[in-house]
């Protein structure tokens, strides 16, 4: 008598759990250094615009005479005075206060630090709450302007 034999093909549950876990694995551990590229790309986005904006404000003060101007941001496009100098800046990036020429100036985003606000002096450089702007921001420079 001859019996059919039956082939089984395919994966067993085990394997297929293993390989899960293995993709859970790999996502968690992929997934926070993902979001820390990400923060350090908006810092770095809220940098540029920064020294965008103050470099923008210099030249108005230049120009105009004026020691202060009102900025601010409508879904990235740069309204008032200083859109003749800066067309737009990241899109969710708000401006806080004015800029004047010898102060500081905010900039916040909501997926940075949480949202809080970061501190700029008057030529753009990052300078922590409450400090004498010496720092430049980005850790590579000796806080002196060079």
């Amino acid at each position: 008598m001859h019996y059919a034999r039956s082939l089984k093909k395919g994966f067993t549950l085990v394997e297929i759990m293993i390989v899960v876990v293995i993709i859970g694995l790999l996502a968690a551990m992929a997934i926070p250094a993902f979001n820390k590229v990400r923060e350090n790309s908006i810092g770095g986005t809220m940098d540029n615009d920064a020294r965008q904006l103050a470099s923008a404000a210099q030249q108005y003060f230049l120009e105009t005479g004026e020691v202060t101007v009102d900025v601010s941001a409508n879904n990235g496009a740069v309204v008032g005075d200083l859109n003749e100098y800066v067309k737009s800046i990241g899109k969710r990036t708000t401006v806080g206060g004015p800029i004047t020429l010898d102060g500081t100036f905010t900039l916040t985003h909501p997926q940075y630090q949480g949202g809080a606000a970061v501190n700029f002096d008057s030529e753009g450089r990052r300078v922590a709450a409450g400090g004498n702007g010496n720092g430049n921001g980005n850790g590579n420079g000796n806080g002196n302007g060079s």
